[in-house]
């Protein structure tokens, strides 16, 4: 006879979701109330704000997609594009791929840009794709890689799409409140995020936000948009509609709660302390795990603090190592996608689970896991390292 679920209590330190707080917890608790409530829309227009904060934004359609960030990815592509039309696709890993397949699924074109998987992308080989696509209609291209915990120059790649005349669209689904974001500043048409990883809210929903530019592109479409639930031009009549709010779905008021109470600590700690804390915890974390005689894919100089992406030491079975961390430490990391598969762990410091105690618990367990295995590594010295920096 099925029982009522109580799940463990884990340290998520994957790719994501990342630890949820108290705070946003409880607020899941609260009791639910109609989706048209007048209350639950100012709930709404708070939400909106809060996230026009947390993306630096102005832009009027900004919102949370009633569903994960994969969603939210094709409610841009979906949105903006067209059968016929050209889209450079920039690709350093798994999510660059993806936003291919939603390029191709619209009925447009994808102009690859490759780079190697743990490199940024290159803004030369951008450029001339450019050159010699001048009929492109957007750039797409991933802010934070998340299979690989590479950072693009976002600011850069954007400039570089708005001098050719093409929207600049941006996966900032690993990067929103992890990292250094500017929607305006930097001149992005499209963005969007997912709600488990940085913001540390519960996995569901998936903040977008389209610049002014991009709404024209929407409106003046010669198709339909093919999916129906994600047209942003039903959803503006509900989540921007200035008089009464046209229904388009039933939103997950519950999610919604809980996105809220986590912007809100967004907003309290402040965008720039919440990217320097993700800074330090890295900055830690790095020299714990060089400690212990491991490395990254990544170079330091385009590392996510947020994703770490850790090589596995010869001869060790990353499965059993995070089967092991998962069992008796009830800590939670990932494993390689696409071409790193079984060559590296993916080790998360987003939102909530960024935190010292955290670092130094990583670092022990796993120091003491391949110790078990017989790799030759000092947990010791990778905890001290890491008590370092946060005594300097």
């Amino acid at each position: 006879m099925p029982k009522s679920f109580f799940p463990p209590q884990r340290t998520l330190m994957g790719p994501g979701p990342s630890d949820v707080s108290p705070r946003v917890l409880a607020a899941l608790a609260r009791p639910t109330i109609g989706h048209l409530d007048p209350a639950f829309i100012d709930l709404m227009d708070e939400i909106k704000v809060l996230l026009q904060y947390a993306f630096q934004t102005k832009n009027a359609l900004t919102l949370p997609v009633s569903a994960p960030g994969s969603a939210g990815m094709e409610a841009v592509f979906a949105n903006l594009l067209q059968a016929g039309d050209k889209v450079i696709v920039c690709q350093n890993g798994v999510f660059g791929g993806r936003m291919k397949e939603n390029v191709e699924r619209c009925g447009a074109t994808a102009i690859m840009v490759q780079d190697d998987w743990g490199k940024p992308v290159d803004p030369d080989k951008l450029e001339e794709a450019l050159r010699a696509n001048p009929d492109a209609l957007a750039v797409a291209f991933v802010h934070a890689e998340t299979s690989t915990g590479v950072r693009s120059d976002a600011k850069a790649l954007s400039a570089l799409a708005h001098r050719y005349d093409c929207l600049a669209i941006v996966d900032a689904v690993t990067s929103l409140a992890g990292i250094e974001l500017c929607v305006d500043d930097w001149g992005i048409d499209a963005v969007y995020s997912g709600t488990q990883k940085c913001l540390s809210c519960v996995p569901g929903l998936s903040p977008v936000s389209f610049s002014d530019r991009a709404v024209a592109c929407i409106r003046k479409r010669r198709q339909r948009v093919q999916s129906w639930f994600l047209d942003m031009n039903l959803i503006m009549d509900y989540w921007g509609g200035d008089a009464k709010r046209s229904y388009h779905h039933t939103a997950p008021v519950n999610a919604l709660y809980a996105l809220h109470e986590s912007l809100l600590m967004v907003q309290e700690e402040g965008l720039a302390a919440a990217w320097a804390r993700h800074a330090l915890h890295h900055k830690a974390f790095a020299v714990g795990i060089e400690a212990l005689g491991l490395g990254f894919v990544v170079d330091a100089s385009a590392r996510l603090p947020q994703l770490n992406a850790v090589t596995v030491p010869t001869g060790i079975n990353e499965a059993a190592v995070r089967a092991e961390l998962l069992q008796a430490w009830n800590l939670e990391i990932g494993s390689g996608l696409g071409a790193l598969a079984g060559k590296v762990w993916r080790i998360g410091l987003m939102g909530h689970t960024a935190s010292q105690t955290n670092v130094l618990k990583c670092l022990t367990a796993l120091g003491s896991t391949l110790q078990s295995m017989a790799a030759a590594v000092d947990t010791d010295a990778a905890v001290a390292a890491a008590k370092k920096i946060y005594q300097a």
